[in-house]
């Protein structure tokens, strides 16, 4: 089962992508599925849900959080009860992480070598992260390298996402499930089983 685990749309309030467009995006490239993972906020990206979508594909919904180590992914929350400390700052990673850990969700850095925005070597100071973003679709390769090799040091699962704020950004990385789900339940014991793995999307040259 393929899956976009890192989606930005319109709600994140940096790009124009609608995500009607998005989805159907998806479906072109034979996905089965996307998360949206508006920055900021969970609540943001409520509507989505309001989107018809066909049988078996799935839409799920996290977060991207900016933290002071750079940003995070996180799956597996209601709701922005995690914020205790607003929206338009750089939030403690550590303390991120315990909150949404408290939640019963997972907490994933994204594109964790790309630079100013990323953790770098700083991933092997956190001992609670639960899987690492090895490929993102607006990395290079060698970023997306070192990321797979620190996944492979810590032991650790790993995911993929597109990082898409455009149309044509969609799909470029992914992440490949053992076994199919069916919502944000199944994805978190999907991963915390090391049930997943980032992979390099479609060839988006054969799909306009």
């Amino acid at each position: 089962m393929l899956i976009d685990l890192h989606c930005h749309s319109k709600y994140s309030n940096d790009n124009h992508l609608e995500p009607r467009d998005l989805i159907s995006r998806a479906l072109d490239l034979g996905l089965d599925g996307v998360c949206f993972t508006e920055h900021h906020s969970m609540e943001a990206s409520k509507p989505v849900l309001r989107v018809e979508l066909p049988p078996d594909f799935v839409v799920l919904r996290g977060v991207e959080v900016s933290t002071d180590c750079g940003h995070l992914l996180v799956y597996g929350v209601a709701d922005d009860s995690w914020n205790r400390w607003g929206r338009h700052n750089h939030l403690n990673l550590s303390k991120v992480i315990q909150r949404v850990h408290n939640l019963g969700g997972i907490c994933v850095p994204a594109h964790p070598f790309r630079g100013w925005d990323s953790l770098g070597e700083k991933i092997y100071s956190f001992p609670h992260l639960d899987a690492v973003e090895t490929h993102n679709g607006m990395n290079g390769l060698q970023q997306n390298d070192r990321a797979i090799q620190a996944a492979m040091k810590l032991g650790l699962p790993g995911v993929g996402g597109s990082d898409c704020h455009t149309i044509k950004q969609v799909g470029r990385a992914v992440t490949e499930l053992l076994n199919p789900i069916q919502g944000m339940e199944d994805l978190l014991r999907e991963i915390k089983a090391g049930n997943s793995r980032g992979l390099i999307g479609p060839d988006l040259s054969r799909s306009g």
